[in-house]
């Protein structure tokens, strides 16, 4: 089997689970829009944002370092797990404990001083969520693909059963004056959007849990160790961090922004609050369907992250980085046609039309989510050769861009700036990536394909604009986007089939 095949069988089995985990939780945004106001599904979007900066902060490069010293015949696997997983827990329960103490503070200062369990409920989901990633990673190190994937279906399917439970069966008997036992005990109107939180945090727990088998001690405490995997993990971290703020802080930044805009044109704090927390949930309404490409990047990374350290000594390693990067950006572009030719049909996943208003920023954030995807592909590089401080000068370089776009447009230009300091954030970190990659861990590369596949796709999306301005699209323009669609296809089959067979070799 070459390289290649397995690959994609990996990808397959360890992506998988997740891409259909994310897509369920996916599938939870119509019932948000549905259920909840504008500003109380900003209210959802922006604590989102801060769970996904701090999983990061709290996880601190180690799942990346768990995966380069297990390759390392230095130390004992066994001593690196349990060093890695003390740590973690560690500074997890630490961090629980903390932010239970200052909860109140915590929420005074987001504006939301009535709800001070929010915080505690987003702390213990981070601390938890946190822990549980080292386990889940040696999951995929020992390719126990099987339990790999149950607990995840399990932490999705309970979180999803909970959301139904309560936001459907109890919010809406509730509201009908259909109350009962069931009701009366375990539903209260005031919590309102906290429900979703109270969700995630049990699913979160029962992961947890489920987990506890894989949270063994089998080596002895080793600070030399843990500084060692510190040392490499330190770049990492900031890459991490980095990418969160990247793709999350638009969402925060946008909120106090307009909020402050507001307040300056004549409206009362609560007012200018709910404006500004209702243009950020159509936003992050919006946002959520490009996350279709984000899953496919996730599975890609869960899988190509173990196979490259494993396969990192064979000599012919970089020929299949090169060839992977191919068939990866043809499956990113494809993917962008098919949700912008028809993004007619896919804004009824926003099933409110309050919020297609945001429509116009899904076109851009996909092609910001096809950048990311190459970078992702491309920054392997930096962590095979060790040379992971050059993942934080590139993610250093996008931070800075994505915050001076976003403090200086979206004044003006509201969330579209948002988006375009994404697209303009995750351009520059791909093509940083690849001067920098070329020069220190040269990889053949074909630059040519990249550019005609990316090329095609901006272009026959530009042809389909013309008959895309309708407010629903006739049975002949959606026609005619298909053969756009498929034109793109054909154009692939004709540039690879020469290519074919030395690539499958």
């Amino acid at each position: 089997m070459s390289n290649i095949k397995k690959l994609i069988g990996q990808t397959a089995i360890y992506g998988s689970s997740s891409i259909i985990g994310r897509f369920l939780n996916f599938l939870l945004t119509p019932l948000y829009v549905i259920q909840f106001s504008n500003e109380q599904y900003g209210i959802i979007t922006e604590m989102y944002a801060y769970v996904a900066f701090l999983v990061v902060l709290l996880t601190y490069g180690m799942e990346t370092a768990l995966f380069r010293f297990s390759t390392t015949k230095k130390y004992d696997y066994r001593k690196i797990y349990s060093n890695t997983l003390f740590s973690l827990i560690t500074t997890s329960s630490f961090f629980i404990i903390l932010v239970s103490l200052f909860s109140q503070d915590i929420a005074n200062l987001l504006k939301y001083p009535d709800h001070s369990e929010y915080i505690i409920w987003f702390g213990m989901i981070v601390g938890l969520d946190a822990i549980s990633a080292i386990p889940l990673a040696q999951l995929r190190l020992k390719e126990k693909a099987k339990k790999f994937a149950l607990i995840n279906f399990l932490n999705v399917g309970v979180n999803i059963g909970l959301n139904l439970f309560f936001i459907i069966y109890c919010k809406e008997n509730f509201e009908s004056g259909n109350n009962n036992w069931v009701i009366d005990t375990f539903y209260n109107d005031e919590i309102g959007v906290g429900y979703v939180f109270i969700s995630n945090l049990i699913s979160s727990i029962i992961k947890f849990v489920a987990l506890s088998s894989e949270m063994n001690f089998k080596g002895n405490f080793d600070f030399s160790v843990i500084k060692a995997m510190l040392k490499y993990a330190a770049p990492m971290l900031f890459v991490g961090l980095a990418y969160v703020i990247n793709e999350t802080l638009d969402r925060a930044m946008l909120k106090e922004i307009l909020y402050q805009q507001y307040l300056e044109e004549g409206a009362n704090s609560k007012q200018a609050l709910e404006l500004a927390q209702a243009k950020n949930g159509i936003y992050g309404a919006n946002y959520k369907i490009t996350m279709i490409v984000s899953m496919f990047i996730q599975a890609f990374r869960y899988a190509s992250e173990p196979f490259f350290f494993k396969d990192g000594t064979n000599k012919s390693s970089k020929e299949t980085l090169a060839k992977v990067m191919n068939y990866f950006t043809i499956v990113l572009v494809l993917i962008f046609l098919i949700i912008t030719l028809y993004l007619h049909l896919f804004k009824y996943f926003i099933n409110n039309p309050d919020y297609w208003e945001g429509l116009t920023v899904v076109p851009i954030l996909l092609g910001a989510n096809i950048f990311l995807g190459i970078y992702t592909s491309l920054s392997i590089w930096y962590k095979l050769s060790d040379k992971t401080k050059f993942g934080a000068y590139i993610s250093g370089a996008g931070v800075i861009i994505t915050l001076l776009i976003n403090f200086l447009f979206i004044p003006n230009y509201g969330y579209l700036a948002s988006a375009f300091a994404t697209l303009a954030c995750y351009g520059s970190m791909m093509i940083l990536s690849y001067i920098l990659g070329q020069k220190h861990y040269k990889v053949p590369y074909n630059l040519w394909k990249f550019l005609l596949y990316i090329s095609a796709g901006l272009l026959i999306y530009g042809i389909s604009i013309p008959f895309n301005s309708a407010k629903e699209l006739s049975w002949i323009q959606y026609g005619y986007h298909t053969l756009l669609i498929f034109s793109f296809i054909i154009l692939v089959i004709v540039i690879e089939k020469p290519f074919k067979k030395r690539i499958l070799d």
